[in-house]
This record gives structure tokens, C-alpha cells and sequence, in this order.
């Protein structure tokens, strides 16, 4: 499922997707922890885990500042995310990474977008950055279990 995170033509717009796009993630990897056997994958995933709830916390801060109420929880897209770690989890520790992985591409994408946007001031980039931080190390780890990496 390629994402359309990024591309919003407003600050606010982007900043609502994109925490409901962590949103999700924190969602799918909550539902890879509970499938996973590797005890040090699911502890690892934890803590990938709160990474997307601090991006959350953040942007959701900023768009506070502006006015706007963040998203609080999931969406309908949660579904997808999830649906692709569960059927996963029937095949096994490899395949809820793969699962994983696909979902980071999508944040991945959104975060190298979001870092462009031009009405984003240079804390908010800051931010963004440091978001897409995170998302290429959860990536990087993920390839790397994989032996990909």
C-alpha cells in the first residue's frame, strides 16, 4: 500500500496524517509484538513502537500550537497495517518482518516528503528529520534481520 503522506499542500494537512500515520504504525507493530516468537525482535519492536507515539506526541504538540486538534488514535488504514502482520504471523517470525518492513516503507516515504515541505519552519524540520531518523534505523533493522542489510 503506497502512501499519499507527504504530498498535502498544507502544514496542518500534513502534520494530521502524519500522526495518524504513526498512529497506525504503533498499531501494526503492537500487533507484530503479540505475534512474534524472537523474545529480543519483540523487545526491539517496543521500542520502535514508541518511537511512532513520541513522533505522535511532537507533531501532535506543534499542531496543537497552531490551533488544531491532532489525531488521538488509529484510522480505518490501521486495518491494513495490522491485516498484513496478522495473516503474516501464519508464516512466522521471517514474515511479520516482512510485513514490518513494507509498513516502514510507507513512513519512510511520508518522512522524506514531510522534511521537503516548504511550509515547514526550520524547528518543525528539525523535528521531521529526526522522525525520519527513526524510520530509516526501524527500516535498517528490520533489512538487516532479514539478511538484506
Amino acid at each position: 500500500m503506497a502512501t499519499m503522506v507527504g504530498t498535502e499542500s498544507t502544514l496542518e494537512g500534513l502534520l494530521e496524517d502524519l500522526i495518524q500515520l504513526d498512529y497506525d504504525a504503533a498499531d501494526a507493530y503492537q500487533a507484530a509484538i503479540n505475534r512474534l516468537e524472537n523474545a529480543s525482535w519483540r523487545t526491539t519492536l517496543a521500542n520502535f513502537k514508541e518511537d511512532h507515539l513520541r513522533h505522535t506526541r511532537e507533531l501532535g504538540d506543534t499542531l496543537s500550537g497552531m490551533g488544531r486538534t491532532p489525531p488521538t488514535g488509529s484510522d480505518l488504514k490501521a486495518v491494513l497495517t495490522q491485516g498484513k502482520v496478522v495473516i503474516a504471523g501464519l508464516a512466522g517470525d521471517d514474515a511479520i518482518l516482512e510485513a514490518m518492513r513494507t509498513n516502514e516503507a510507507d513512513t519512510n516515504t511520508a518522512y522524506e516528503r514531510a522534511v521537503q515541505h516548504p511550509m515547514a519552519a526550520s524547528a518543525l524540520r528539525e523535528t521531521l528529520e529526526h522522525g525520519l531518523d527513526d524510520e530509516r534505523r526501524h527500516c535498517d533493522w528490520i533489512l538487516k534481520q532479514l539478511g538484506r542489510n
